[in-house]
């Protein structure tokens, strides 16, 4: 006979276990959802591309044929065309080599002809792309001294001024061994092998004094770089880690040679992507002191990802944050193996959003013409997403992964769609982290830095020639040409020196 205690009872434990395999079940997912993201992380691809199974409810936007697209605001009617590149019918071959580069010509003859009766009627060309290895060379400078007989003087000209006094080492040498370091990611270490090769050895402290007196010289420029960075009222920011040698740290299960063990460093990044200016700042740790410091006098927008770190500059007055809807758009990717309807629903609104801004970029659409054009088409869109998620997030386990992605933008979504309020601002942080990504390649061939010192170092090189990079100016040329004009040229005008305002000095 089962009495009413060992009724409930037993519900008691019935509702234990059912508890019990509900968070096993969610275990197993989060696992499962793990392994497959580490399975993509090693042998997949890393791009987020989403195709989605059916737009068939998207506005006209979205039916690429009839690209043309009118706005309507009041009385007022703006229409929009998309202009197509056609390919030439006729293709003239391959592209011609640059006209600056030097032709060593080389005239063959048909064998036993005689040239005085032959007669030219015509010619055929065929130019192939050469290359020389690159070659050390010694600049010699003599400075005779001469004795004038009239006066009985000695006379002789003065040296030249050098960049690196206590060194043997040209400027032309220093600047092809920064920008390979720093544009190109080749380590010192292979640079000194393959100076070996051409017969000269260096070793690595020299190498590094190099950059350290270089790096001194380019001070004044990279804080003039930065204050101009930061006067702009619109700046992306990311962080991004390099190892550094830390000479103080106990050593861990990672050591290198040099000693000291490895500490996780990070780079903060500023871009005004308008101004095409990036801003690299090392700082040892991940915390708020970073960008807090940085940032203190800083007024405008701030784009961010979702770091907690960047939350409190919510109660900075004078600071306006947006967060990043790339990596929103992330994280419903990862949770598509979870729970794959609401994702993919997620994913397809906001690849909506995306093509609306590709629309924008290719019809060149910009200021009140760009923003009328958000409000009337993106504003809605957004409106929507951000009540579907609040409904969504409902209906699903808060430790899933759907649940950690609903969560993720229904806490920032007002930071996600303040883009569309405004003609300037961009829908993500994408134009910092491709800033970000030539550290990354760098970071896989030289391992880490040397020393705290020399990773702030490395970021002034960063900062300058990323700007060069975003300005189409030869790092090269831009490098050697300031590092002999520096020491001599006034402070008080040190930003003409800077790579967007630079004009190569043609006096030299």
């Amino acid at each position: 006979m089962v009495t009413a205690a060992t009724d409930i009872s037993y519900k008691i434990q019935l509702e234990k276990a059912l508890l019990i395999n509900e968070a096993q079940q969610l275990t197993i997912q989060t696992l499962q959802l793990e392994i497959l993201q580490l399975k993509k992380l090693v042998f997949g691809s890393r791009h987020e591309k989403f195709m989605g199974a059916d737009l068939s409810n998207a506005p006209e936007l979205f039916d690429v044929p009839a690209i043309a697209e009118v706005v309507t605001a009041g009385t007022t009617t703006i229409s929009y065309e998309k202009t197509t590149q056609k390919l030439q019918p006729n293709h003239k071959g391959r592209n011609s080599f640059p006209q600056a580069l030097r032709r060593e010509e080389q005239v063959l003859y048909p064998e036993g002809t005689d040239l005085t009766t032959a007669r030219k009627i015509g010619e055929d060309i065929t130019e192939t792309l050469a290359y020389k290895p690159c070659e050390l060379f010694v600049k010699k400078v003599i400075r005779p001294k001469l004795l004038d007989a009239a006066t009985n003087r000695i006379l002789q000209a003065a040296a030249p001024d050098r960049c690196f006094e206590k060194s043997n080492a040209d400027t032309t040498l220093v600047a092809q061994v920064i920008v390979e370091k720093y544009v190109d990611h080749l380590p010192l270490y292979r640079q000194i092998k393959r100076y070996e090769r051409l017969g000269v050895i260096l070793s690595d402290s020299t190498i590094g004094d190099w950059l350290t007196t270089a790096a001194q010289m380019l001070l004044p420029l990279y804080q003039s770089h930065k204050l101009l960075v930061l006067s702009h009222g619109y700046l992306h920011a990311d962080e991004t880690i390099i190892k550094v040698l830390d000479s103080d740290k106990k050593p861990a299960r990672l050591r290198h040679s040099g000693g000291g063990a490895a500490h996780q460093g990070y780079y903060w990044v500023y871009q005004s992507h308008e101004q095409k200016l990036v801003l690299f700042d090392y700082r040892p740790t991940r915390g708020k002191e970073g960008p807090q410091s940085i940032l203190k006098n800083y007024k405008g927008y701030l784009q961010t990802d979702g770091y907690q770190v960047y939350d409190d500059f919510d109660d900075e007055p004078g600071i306006t944050q947006l967060n990043c809807m790339a990596h929103a758009r992330r994280k419903f990717n990862e949770a598509l193996p979870n729970d794959k309807d609401r994702a993919g629903y997620a994913l397809g609104e906001i690849q909506k959003l995306y093509v609306i801004e590709r629309h924008i970029t290719d019809n060149a659409i910009t200021g009140k013409d760009k923003l009328r054009y958000r409000k009337e088409i993106a504003v809605p869109l957004l409106e929507q997403l951000g009540i579907w998620i609040q409904k969504a997030y409902t209906e699903v386990l808060p430790a899933s992964a759907i649940g950690k992605a609903l969560f993720y933008s229904l806490t920032r979504w007002d930071k996600l769609s303040l883009y569309a309020t405004s003609d300037i601002l961009h829908i993500d942080n994408n134009p910092v982290e491709n800033s970000i990504r030539p550290v990354a390649v760098g970071r896989k061939n030289y391992l880490f830095a040397g020393s705290h010192a020399a990773a702030q170092r490395a970021a002034m090189f960063y900062s300058l020639l990323a700007t060069c990079k975003n300005h189409q100016i030869n790092p090269y040329n831009w490098l050697y040409d300031v590092l002999n004009r520096i020491a001599t040229h006034p402070i008080n005008r040190i930003k003409e020196l800077l790579p967007q305002y630079w004009k190569p000095d043609t006096t030299a």
